[in-house]
């Protein structure tokens, strides 16, 4: 084989070489998705303070049950986020006069991440409240 058709040879394989594969998959797209890291969970009957917890986010879900009225009807549940610096209020969460659960859990959220804890008020009825902080991200591949 002479030298010019060695040169021409190897140009085409490199030329090949170079090619797009058109088999190759699309790049992946990216989607959101967000996910709920549980914070705390507290139960009790009557009043309560809570720890401290902290937030990078400041966005909450707030989970509760209120159960066994010391009488039909009777029973009342308030559970507020308060700054772990001042103790001023920050969120009004729940505010539930009647025995129940979180069918339909809200979404809070507050100005800025921060220390916060909560005071949790109850008359006349079992508790349970859990906080779960909201976290957005940014997930890869097929949507």
């Amino acid at each position: 084989m002479s030298s010019r058709a060695s040169i021409t040879l190897a140009l085409l394989l490199i030329t090949a070489g170079c090619r797009s594969n058109s088999a190759q998959p699309p790049p992946a797209s990216a989607r959101d998705l967000v996910v709920w890291k549980t914070i705390g969970s507290w139960s009790g009957r009557g009043n309560t303070q809570t720890e401290t917890f902290t937030s990078e986010t400041g966005g909450f879900r707030v989970r509760w049950e209120t159960k066994n009225p010391a009488r039909p009807g009777a029973g009342h549940l308030h559970v507020v986020f308060r700054s772990g610096d001042s103790g001023r209020e920050i969120i009004d969460a729940v505010d539930e006069r009647n025995v129940g659960a979180d069918h339909d859990v809200a979404e809070v959220s507050a100005e800025r991440p921060r220390w916060y804890y909560l005071t949790i008020e109850s008359a006349d009825v079992d508790w349970t409240v859990a906080v779960d902080e909201r976290i957005d991200a940014r997930v890869k591949g097929p949507s």
